[in-house]
């Protein structure tokens, strides 16, 4: 019997460590980045900084289907906006009053293609990135 005990507490002492270990790098992968480094990032792909003034006036202005950035985030951004189309809720999109806003690359790259494509029936550039990050690390809730 108490080779099954032994074998039983082992047992459980590894599942622990696996999940412990998944639930960490789980929570590392989800904010893997920061809104200033989105920042950084972009301006550097742009070649300029990004300008808070001009990502303001992008984000608010209706492009090509009628739709601004505002048309589902809000204007500002710091409060709880609700999608044109289907009513979806959506969380608030500044930094500021969303903590998990521009932490994960993944889901700011496939945010930046599908609202872009959404908006202005193609890629935003760089430098329209960059403004609109700007913008939007510039908001108080």
């Amino acid at each position: 019997m108490p080779n099954l005990r032994s074998n039983i507490l082992n047992s459980l002492a590894f599942t622990t460590l696996v999940l412990t270990g998944s639930l960490m790098f789980q929570s590392a992968h989800a904010a893997d980045t920061t809104p200033q480094a989105q920042l950084q990032h972009w301006s550097t792909q742009a070649g300029a900084a990004g300008s808070s003034e001009s990502g303001k006036i992008f984000f608010n202005q209706k492009h090509g289907k009628e739709w601004s950035c505002a048309s589902c985030h809000g204007a500002p951004p710091v409060k709880t906006g609700t999608h044109a189309n289907t009513g979806k809720s959506i969380p608030p999109l500044a930094p500021a009053a969303n903590d998990k806003a521009f932490t994960d690359t993944a889901k700011i790259n496939k945010w930046f293609r599908r609202n872009c494509k959404d908006v202005l029936s193609r890629e935003c550039t760089a430098a329209e990135k960059a403004d609109v990050i700007a913008y939007l690390i510039s908001l108080k809730p």
